[in-house]
């Protein structure tokens, strides 16, 4: 009995050396295809935030928003160089002592003292007050932003809206503590460019102290007022101010 050969059929229509396309391989050319477009459009959406977040913080470094972090990032670190930078002493001492003139001549304790005399009260007042306040806001600025102590930096610059409402005009700027207790406006004038600077602090709290020194004579003594002054101011709670030890 004869066997049956087995025949062998080659297509010669198909080009020299091919192999034959699997289903399997197929697919995972494709898959491969859709991956490294996911992967394409993930890296334009990361570099699109990381440009968006750059421009966005080079804005931010021009608003008075920004001076008050750093401001209170410098009472944090302890960094008086830099905050007498940014808190311009004779400006606050001069916006103080115009406070307490308005006071002193609307006091009906000091009806009997001319408007030249209380106007050599604060003329008397202002170098003893700028020395005075130079040595006391850092440590009080520090009192109210205790919160912060410890925070990395970018961190306290997002949260200065939940502390204090900022508002601009042109080159001058309010920021307003936010507070339970006590209103307190800071003054800010811009330098140039991106600086900004604390001109005028408004409270009537420590406002009151001062008028309160003046209303003693103090003023005419320097030397008795700056100790008057740094006796009441050493024991001021501001708000958010945690216990003296």
């Amino acid at each position: 009995m004869k066997s049956k050969r087995n025949r062998i059929v080659i297509d010669f229509n198909q080009p020299a050396g091919a192999v034959p396309e699997r289903p399997g391989r197929r697919r995972s050319s494709r898959l491969g295809r859709v991956l490294a477009i996911i992967g394409i459009v993930l890296v334009l959406f990361v570099v699109a935030i990381a440009a968006g977040g750059y421009f966005w913080w080079q804005h931010y470094k021009a608003q008075p928003a920004y001076t008050l972090a750093l401001l209170v990032d410098a009472a944090q670190r302890d960094d008086k160089q830099e905050m007498d930078r940014i808190l311009d002493i004779d400006k606050i001492a001069e916006s103080f002592v115009g406070d307490v003139r308005a006071r002193l001549t609307g006091s009906s304790i000091l009806n009997n003292i001319l408007p030249s005399q209380v106007d050599q009260i604060a003329a008397n007042l202002t170098p003893q007050l700028k020395e005075t306040l130079r040595e006391i806001l850092p440590g009080e600025i520090q009192r109210i932003t205790e919160p912060a102590k410890g925070k990395p930096f970018i961190l306290i610059a997002l949260g200065v809206p939940y502390f204090a409402d900022v508002k601009q005009n042109g080159e001058t700027a309010t920021a307003d503590l936010k507070s339970k207790d006590e209103q307190i406006q800071l003054t800010m004038q811009q330098q140039g460019g991106n600086s900004w600077r604390i001109q005028a602090i408004k409270d009537d709290r420590i406002t009151g102290i001062i008028a309160d020194a003046a209303r003693k004579g103090l003023s005419e003594r320097g030397s008795q007022l700056q100790d008057e002054l740094r006796k009441q101011l050493k024991d001021w709670k501001l708000p958010g101010a945690s216990p003296s030890p």
